[in-house]
């Protein structure tokens, strides 16, 4: 009986970084010219830090980081909720055969970043970090 290895996770390809790009610099342009209207975003800032499209290009995975506000699942259910009149404004912004189906999704990365420097900045993993580069073991 044979079996199967596991796939190691497909890297996304040149077409579809490029594609991602062209959306993620289209929908910030679009938002800069006008937010959506709903007030589970106002004062809200919203950053696009990355788009990853399909591999037929045909849907794309928006993650936004919202800066301000307080409930982030709530402001992300409002672009899922206005996704398809950004879907139609993209299509007039993009060159692409297809405008993508696009679904937001909350980009955390910022956060989990913040917590790491807040644990290397902790008196006890700052004397490890230290007393580790004094032996000569420092990574």
């Amino acid at each position: 009986m044979a079996r199967h290895k596991q796939a190691a996770p497909k890297m996304p390809s040149q077409r579809q970084l490029r594609a991602g790009e062209l959306i993620r610099h289209a929908l910030v342009d679009i938002l800069q010219r006008g937010p959506l209207r709903d007030p589970a975003l106002d004062g809200v800032i919203l950053t696009i830090t990355e788009v990853r499209p399909s591999p037929d290009l045909k849907s794309a995975k928006v993650y936004v980081a919202p800066m301000g506000g307080d409930d982030r699942t709530a402001q992300i259910k409002v672009l899922n909720k206005g996704a398809s009149f950004l879907r139609g404004k993209l299509g007039h912004e993009i060159d692409m055969k297809f405008t993508p189906e696009l679904r937001f999704h909350v980009d955390d990365r910022f956060d989990a970043a913040s917590r790491i420097d807040e644990l290397l900045a902790k008196p006890e993993v700052a004397r490890d970090l230290h007393s580790d580069e004094e032996d000569g073991d420092g990574v």
